[in-house]
C-alpha cells in the first residue's frame, strides 16, 4: 500500500514541479530574460530537475505492472512510510503553491517573481549616476570659487542618495550614515604648501 501512495504523490509532485519550471522559464523566455535573469532561470532548472527525479521514481514504481522490472520491484519493497508521508507532504505542498498562483495570478504575470531585482539593479544604477553627476558638478564649481552652486550640488546628490537608498532598503525612516573602516587621510600641510606658492609665485 505505502509504495502505492508514494508512487501518485510523486507523479503529483512531479507534474507540478514539471509546471512550476515551465510557469517561470516561459514568462522570462518572452521578456527576454533568460541570459539577463539567471537567478530565474536556475530557479526554473531547480524544478525542472526535481519534477525529473521525483517522476523517474512514480515510472520505476509503475513499470513492473506492465514489463518484467526488478529494480521496479525492488523499489516497491523498500518504499515504507516514512517515504511515502514525506511525499505526501511534498505533493500537498505544491498543490498548495498552486492554490496560492491562482488566488495571487495577476502579482505573477511575466516575470514577476524576479522584477524586483532588475528593479533593485536599476535603482543602484541610478544612485551611482546622481551621485557622480553631484560631485562632477561641485567640483567645476568650486574649481570656478562658485561655492553656493558647489553647495547646492552636493546637497541635491545626498537627498538623491538618501531617496534611492531608502527606496532600496523599503525604510521611511533610513538616514544616510557615512562608516569608513579607517579615518580618511587628507594631506592638509601638502594642500597648505600648494596654496602659499600659487599665493606667493617665484
Amino acid at each position: 500500500m505505502t509504495w502505492q501512495i508514494g508512487m501518485v504523490a510523486n507523479f503529483v509532485i512531479a507534474f507540478a514541479y514539471l509546471f512550476i519550471a515551465g510557469a517561470i522559464i516561459v514568462p522570462l523566455a518572452r521578456s527576454n530574460q533568460l541570459r539577463s535573469n539567471p537567478l530565474g532561470g536556475a530557479t526554473a532548472a531547480i524544478f525542472f530537475t526535481c519534477a525529473v527525479h521525483h517522476g523517474t521514481h512514480a515510472v520505476h514504481m509503475l513499470l513492473p505492472a506492465f514489463v518484467a522490472d526488478d529494480r521496479g520491484l525492488s523499489m516497491r519493497a523498500a518504499w515504507g512510510w516514512p517515504l511515502a508521508i514525506w511525499d505526501i507532504i511534498g505533493a500537498l505542498v505544491a498543490v498548495y503553491y498552486w492554490t496560492l498562483r491562482r488566488n495571487y495570478s495577476s502579482l505573477m504575470e511575466g516575470a514577476a517573481l524576479f522584477e524586483d531585482l532588475r528593479k533593485r539593479e536599476q535603482q543602484a544604477l541610478e544612485l551611482n549616476d546622481s551621485v557622480l553627476q553631484g560631485l562632477v558638478v561641485s567640483k567645476m564649481a568650486l574649481d570656478l570659487d562658485d561655492h553656493e552652486k558647489a553647495r547646492a550640488a552636493l546637497d541635491t546628490s545626498i537627498s538623491s542618495a538618501s531617496r534611492i537608498i531608502t527606496n532600496l532598503l523599503g525604510s521611511e525612516h533610513f538616514q544616510i550614515q557615512l562608516l569608513r573602516s579607517a579615518p580618511a587621510v587628507v594631506d592638509l600641510d601638502n594642500r597648505a604648501t600648494n596654496a602659499t606658492a600659487k599665493e606667493n609665485p617665484s
